[in-house]
């Protein structure tokens, strides 16, 4: 819509994200006057369900929160609740659940990568358009996505909300001999993950450049993915250029924020705009990838991992989930080739006063949990923050720099179509889970 020289685009439902959205974006001449990442995903209530609860309900209430990253909910809330109640747990059950997050890593970026990004890059509608002229790579990516599923099935009972996972470990473990054909299945797909990265790499990817603070829990000589210290590195020029704070201060350096065009809230770290997800761990935690990952990313032209390496083009983030399946494959391969049955499928973790956290690496980034529980395990208070709503902020400057961009890019000047595309483009660059990032709005009833 045109109006003495400003436009006004509305896109009002977005396509291949999971949950509902929309955008406003207001154009004013040749500058971007306004962004706004519109979420209108009705409320979810989780935190209010949890709350009168027992201290060993969470992991089931919680992975209904998402069906794609349900383990990365039940991870998070196991670890805030052991937190709380004094319990660690190591050894084999700790890698079982690490072996568990692997294989939603793999179903979920591989989910992200064929049927809902990659068309973007090679002018296809959809990924049913798609597998009209690239059957085979349509088909790598389900069988990807399977092996993924079945690491899920294995261990969490069904491959969609889990429900073997307990606060302590598991109901049940598998003996050794349970997850050979998983590890044969993980040989086989490796080659398919491979291949992913060259594909990815091989697209045409747009010019782009953020400059976001980045944020991502690190955990020295390993890939962080279910446990860690939150790490923040500056944007460019800030200093210091690395640092940590303990997970306990988390509500203290995050502060949520709400805005009105958005049912999810908004986020900044220590009052500034932050990232979290694929971008954030690979600039931090990049040097501890597998070495045949880190020799992929280097093949696909994301750098040396080993020696610090960032990527900052969002629009190159397939690239950098494709290299993380690849991760996830060789760390799922070593879990199971040590694998040894624990003497029981859980510790007993007693419940006592006391208030926890918990974060872990979502596949689209940091998710952090806190409970508070009473001296017999209720829960009095739950505190979720997932990585969408997190990134929300980012998000809408991301959409705001690639509009710009475009308008004041020489040549033919960019009708609505093609800047409502790049829009859409610019936000599937971070995978945004916008059911999970719901929120029902404080309400607050002014009596005069």
């Amino acid at each position: 819509m045109n109006d003495r020289g400003t436009r006004v685009l509305r896109l009002d439902a977005l396509a291949r994200v999971e949950g509902e959205a929309a955008l406003h974006l207001r154009v004013k001449g040749d500058t971007v006057a306004e962004t706004r990442l519109r979420i209108y995903e009705p409320p979810r209530f989780f935190e209010a369900f949890l709350t009168g609860r027992g201290h060993t309900e969470p992991p089931d209430i919680t992975a209904r929160i998402c069906g794609i990253c349900p383990v990365a909910y039940q991870m998070s809330a196991c670890r805030a609740i052991e937190n709380a109640c004094g319990v660690t747990v190591d050894g084999p059950l700790a890698e079982l659940r690490r072996l568990l997050y692997c294989g939603e890593w793999i179903e979920s970026h591989t989910l992200h990568i064929y049927l809902l990004h990659a068309p973007d890059f090679l002018g296809r509608a959809d990924v049913v358009e798609l597998a009209r002229d690239q059957r085979a790579a349509v088909e790598r990516g389900l069988r990807l996505k399977q092996a993924g599923n079945a690491i899920v099935e294995q261990l969490g009972g069904r491959p969609v909300h889990p429900v073997n996972v307990r606060v302590g470990g598991f109901y049940r473990t598998p003996g050794r001999e349970e997850l050979r054909p998983l590890a044969e299945r993980l040989r086989q797909a490796r080659e398919d993950a491979l291949e992913s990265v060259r594909w990815a790499a091989a697209f045409d990817f747009p010019d782009a450049v953020c400059d976001h603070d980045l944020l991502a829990l690190r955990d020295p000589g390993r890939y962080a993915i279910d446990s860690g210290t939150p790490a923040v590195m500056a944007a460019q020029g800030q200093d210091p250029a690395l640092r940590e704070f303990p997970l306990a201060d988390f509500e203290q350096h995050v502060q949520e924020g709400q805005v009105p065009h958005s049912t999810a809230r908004t986020a900044a770290l220590d009052g500034r705009r932050y990232l979290t997800g694929p971008l954030a761990r690979y600039a931090i935690n990049g040097r501890w990838l597998h070495p045949v990952a880190a020799e992929a990313a280097r093949d696909a032209g994301l750098g040396d991992p080993l020696t610090g390496a960032v990527c900052d083009n969002p629009f190159r983030s397939i690239v950098v989930r494709a290299v993380e399946v690849v991760q996830a494959i060789e760390e799922a391969l070593r879990i199971i080739g040590g694998y040894e049955r624990p003497p029981r499928p859980a510790v007993e973790v007693p419940p006592r006063q006391a208030s926890g956290t918990g974060a872990t690496e979502a596949p689209r980034g940091l998710l952090y949990h806190r409970y508070a529980l009473t001296e017999d395990g209720t829960i009095t208070e739950a505190r979720i923050v997932p990585p969408t709503a997190q990134n929300q902020t980012a998000i809408e400057e991301d959409v705001r720099k690639a509009v710009q961009a475009r308008l004041e890019t020489a040549g033919p000047a960019a009708d609505d179509e093609e800047l409502t595309h790049l829009c859409e483009r610019a936000i599937r660059n971070h995978d945004p889970c916008i059911s999970c990032a719901a929120h029902f709005l404080d309400v607050t009833v002014e009596h005069t």
